[in-house]
């Protein structure tokens, strides 16, 4: 035993931060390391933020800077088409947010628990994931087309007539975000099955002992312990959804009329018509919006979960 007990001591020694004479933890790198991470935020990102926010202040092209104050800001919530863009964002990233946090969950439930196939079916709902978003985007153009596509001409065998996915305005957002959700689930499905995984058995073990139902378990076990899981599949999807642009433009480019553009597609269009301090401004916009959902949203998870 003693010996044992010299070997924790020991370990736990090595484990400890070393320290100075004076009692402060020496910090096990020095500071110098964290010197090349630093140029790099620097001159990724510091830099070209601040030439953001300059540039979304003024009228510019390649030649000529004029600086207008925050005219641009002033017209993009003028424009009835760029609100409808704003607007569409959000309705947009809730819908897929909240459908990849749903599906996710159930989806991982399903595969951790006892069923034929369960690998093959694991990969079969990460495989979109893996697939580039253009690709995806092009397919299923093609497929939800209104007259030649199979997804109509299947509902028409069966006497039902498909309606204009990508064509009819009330439809064709949500049909975006369909494909946004099953592109986009598969990711979701893996946090959750590693969250579920790395559930104590122990705790399960218990409950079948007590008599716990398959609903016992997901409501007092699964749910509470995969919060981290479910924070951060709320986070990433949100980011993502706020900040789509590519499968939007490849499917509908913001059609028809503004009715599925979002705030990226509609910063793309400015660019695309030479109104770049203006498209500046939505980027300024997008980066605020962003920030100011996310960084609350991720405290306030974050610290409920740990007041829990």
């Amino acid at each position: 035993m003693t010996l044992i007990s010299q070997q924790l001591e020991e370990a736990e020694t090595a484990r400890a931060p070393r320290r100075r004479s004076n009692g402060i933890a020496a910090k096990p790198y020095p500071l110098w390391f964290h010197i090349p991470a630093g140029v790099f935020f620097l001159v990724l990102f510091l830099v070209p933020t601040g030439a953001s926010f300059y540039f979304s202040l003024t009228r510019w092209t390649l030649f000529d800077v004029e600086f207008i104050g925050f005219d641009n800001f002033v017209q993009f919530f003028r424009e009835p088409a760029l609100v409808q863009g704003f607007v569409n964002t959000f309705i947009y990233a809730f819908v897929t947010s909240g459908a990849k946090v749903v599906l996710g969950l159930l989806l991982a439930v399903l595969l951790t628990s006892q069923i034929v196939g369960r690998g093959f079916l694991r990969s079969t709902i990460f495989f979109p994931v893996l697939v580039s978003t253009i690709g995806v985007g092009v397919t299923f153009k093609v497929l939800l087309d209104p007259f030649d596509g199979l997804v109509n001409q299947t509902l028409a065998l069966v006497g039902i007539q498909g309606p204009g996915w990508l064509t009819d305005p009330n439809l064709a957002l949500l049909s975006v975000a369909f494909v946004d959700i099953w592109k986009g689930v598969g990711l979701a499905t893996l946090i959750y099955i590693a969250g579920i995984v790395a559930i104590p058995q122990e705790y399960f073990e218990a409950a079948r002992v007590d008599g716990a139902t398959a609903w016992d378990n997901f409501w007092q076990i699964i749910l509470p312990l995969a919060r981290p899981a479910t924070v951060t599949v709320i986070i990433l999807s949100l980011i993502g959804g706020l900040r789509s642009f590519d499968l939007i433009w490849t499917m509908t480019r913001g059609g028809p009329g503004f009715t599925s553009d979002v705030i990226a597609s509609v910063i793309y269009k400015q660019y695309q018509a030479g109104f770049f301090g203006l498209s500046t401004a939505g980027n300024v916009i997008l980066f605020v919006v962003v920030a100011a959902i996310i960084v609350p949203l991720s405290f306030w998870l974050n610290r409920k979960g740990s007041d829990a």
